[in-house]
């Protein structure tokens, strides 16, 4: 009864070839034990001895041979071979585990892929053809079965970056007693119909983007603060130390008109300040004599001539107290007092006291 006890690992490789592997050193720790085959039927079976052992740890705990038909027999001896130690018949179809997909090909339309391969060339309607895919943000995959040798899947966005990869299955338990599947084909990376390197790529240029905008914004934040601090210490300058003023600009006629020649423009400016004075006192003598302008049409008609020539000439001494006794004065005899001093009329003679 032991001999049913003891365990096998049976594969078939695309039924081309076959391997069978045990616990050498849980179930034989004392030997190395042989192993032997047929793929013929009935009593005059040929058995072959194992081409090609897998150790473990110099123990022979596996053997790879050529796959010759559908119905297989194994035997494990001891290691001269005079003693079976197990002993097993099978079918070697249902042990199949098929090969990865070849020639895989993505047709990326709109939201909706479609993965497809070449078909087998034979055991295709035992075969499903397995997607699947996952995007950056996902954090297991997400897997879809078709028939062999297309499938499809829908709801994909083409903003993100997808990871994809497929398999062929064996279908369990019409063809297979063991649930195999074929190694995963090259993963594939794709982004809106387009075939990249590696999602990393679109992390990158995301990340790359991100640096330089962020670049950018620090260089103007550190521009604008600059210059936030340079108005301020201007403004601390001009307060603290006032600029001194252009002389080129406050004396313009002096520069301009009379070519930086002191001499010559203070004395057209003193002719002109005389004249600006002269022009601007007169009317004040008007204005002054407006609420005596009864008194002064009475001095006019009294002494026209000689007030006029007496004050007159005053004025064009430059005395503009003079004007203004000229029309302050009163016609009758009174005494009249300017600057401190008292002015008294008497007939046609003034007297200043």
């Amino acid at each position: 009864g032991w001999k049913d006890a003891i365990s096998t690992t049976i594969i078939n490789f695309n039924n081309e070839k076959m391997q069978i592997t045990w616990a050498a050193r849980e179930l034989f720790p004392s030997e190395n034990v042989s192993f032997s085959y047929t793929f013929a039927e009935g009593k005059n079976k040929v058995w072959k001895p194992c081409p090609t052992y897998l150790l473990d740890q110099d123990y022979n705990s596996g053997c790879l041979f050529k796959t010759e038909g559908p119905t297989l027999a194994i035997s494990i001896r001891n290691s001269n071979g005079s003693e079976e130690l197990f002993s097993k018949t099978l079918k070697s179809d249902f042990y199949i585990k098929p090969n990865r997909p070849e020639n895989v090909t993505f047709f990326w339309k709109a939201d909706t892929v479609t993965v497809s391969c070449n078909k087998p060339e034979r055991g295709v309607k035992c075969l499903t053809l397995e997607l699947q895919y996952k995007s950056k943000f996902d954090k297991d995959w997400q897997s879809r079965t078709s028939k062999c040798c297309s499938v499809g899947e829908q709801g994909f966005d083409p903003r993100k970056c997808y990871s994809f990869r497929v398999r062929l299955k064996r279908l369990v338990p019409y063809c297979n007693v063991v649930n195999y599947s074929s190694d995963w084909a090259a993963e594939t990376f794709w982004m809106n119909g387009t075939l990249l390197d590696s999602c990393d790529d679109d992390i990158k240029s995301h990340s790359k983007t991100v640096t330089v905008l962020s670049c950018l914004l620090a260089v103007l934040l550190v521009m604008l603060i600059l210059l936030i601090l340079l108005c301020k210490c201007q403004r601390l300058r001009k307060s603290v130390m006032p600029a001194i003023p252009d002389p080129k600009y406050i004396f313009a006629d002096l520069f301009n008109d009379h070519n930086g020649n002191f001499q010559e423009w203070i004395d057209k400016s003193d002719h002109a300040m005389v004249q600006t004075k002269l022009e601007y006192e007169e009317p004040e003598c008007i204005i002054e004599a407006e609420s005596q302008q009864e008194d002064e049409k009475n001095c006019d008609k009294q002494e026209p001539q000689e007030k006029i020539f007496s004050f007159s000439r005053a004025a064009e001494n430059n005395d503009p107290k003079a004007a203004q006794i000229a029309c302050l004065m009163p016609t009758s005899n009174a005494i009249a007092s300017f600057a401190g001093f008292q002015i008294l009329m008497k007939d046609d003679m003034y007297v200043m006291l």
